[in-house]
């Protein structure tokens, strides 16, 4: 397990486009995740299907708090970034059956109210994963 850990603590150079992800991703996940306690507490509620079984509100606030800390992680802990960035990926992946369920049952939530604006959004959510793994320096540069 410390293996583990090392190499995904592991201290290789990143090219700044790497760098700008990353604060890009914090910065965007720390805003959601004060939204998600906050303003559109409703509007990620809506998002939650109906067939997960916890409340939904639950759902929303622990995700909130799951978000600001994966955010400020990116921003604030760069030398970590192969493991915050990782950790993002997995968040991104989790919450991805949401998305799927989202569009299989035609929830409107934050302006998606057509099936085409949620099929396109499907299709941001494996470039949010992609993001988080380059943020993270994965695949690693080739020396």
């Amino acid at each position: 397990m410390s293996d583990l850990l090392s190499r995904l603590r592991g201290h290789q150079p990143n090219r700044p486009s790497q760098t700008l992800t990353r604060i890009g991703l914090g910065t965007i996940m720390t805003f959601a995740g004060i939204t998600h306690l906050t303003t559109a507490r409703e509007e990620f509620q809506a998002q939650v299907p109906d067939w997960f079984p916890m409340n939904k509100d639950l759902v929303v606030l622990g995700s909130g708090v799951a978000e600001i800390s994966l955010g400020v992680s990116m921003l604030a802990l760069p030398g970590h970034r192969r493991l915050t960035g990782t950790a993002l990926a997995a968040f991104y992946t989790l919450i991805f059956p949401g998305n799927i369920a989202q569009y299989a049952e035609r929830t409107d939530a934050f302006g998606l109210d057509t099936d085409a604006k949620r099929l396109i959004r499907l299709f941001g959510q494996p470039l949010l994963i992609a993001g988080a793994l380059w943020a993270a320096g994965i695949p690693e540069q080739r020396r």
